[in-house]
């Protein structure tokens, strides 16, 4: 199934002005030039992202190695196609679909959404039993096409998303 968005485009900005996450993501986003500047993260980064995005799972992080956080992420950043990117995320101890979402959208110099059962929900997706390729990029694309089109953000189109949801779902 395509992913379609449940509501009007032009009101993207109005739910995006009314988002409100109970986990302060300013700690999040002071991340990102650092992370990005050294082209990876450390251990305690990877804490705090998926603290931020996955409280309940957060500890399952502790696992890994300060050096092998390091080697993931800057494989991550530095790869040349989609699907390395996203799915080598996803050999660190805790880190799902989702939490590597959530990695790429911050940190990486491309375009990413999060991937959030909210946000599938307000484009008209179901969260899959399980997260592949075939099911994340689409969904890529289409956030990158109708953030270009509607001329905002990525951070500014995934609050829409989830504030959708959370007032309609």
């Amino acid at each position: 199934m395509a992913p379609k968005l449940r509501f009007p485009e032009k009101q993207l900005p109005l739910f995006a002005a009314r988002y409100q996450y109970p986990l302060e993501e300013k700690t999040v986003i002071g991340l990102s030039p650092i992370i990005m500047k050294r082209g990876y993260m450390q251990k305690e980064e990877l804490r705090i992202i998926a603290h931020w995005k996955a409280p309940r799972s957060a500890g399952r992080m502790e696992n890994n190695e300060e050096e092998y956080v390091r080697e993931i992420t800057k494989y991550a950043f530095s790869a040349t196609t989609e699907r390395a990117r996203i799915e080598v995320l996803t050999n660190l101890d805790g880190v799902q679909w989702p939490t590597a979402s959530v990695i790429l959208h911050f940190f990486h110099k491309d375009l990413y959404p999060i991937m959030d059962f909210r946000a599938l929900w307000s484009v008209s997706l179901d969260v899959p039993t399980q997260y592949s390729f075939g099911f994340w990029f689409p969904y890529v694309e289409f956030c990158r096409d109708l953030s270009k089109r509607v001329n905002i953000d990525m951070r500014t189109l995934d609050r829409a998303l989830w504030q959708y949801s959370k007032e309609n779902q």
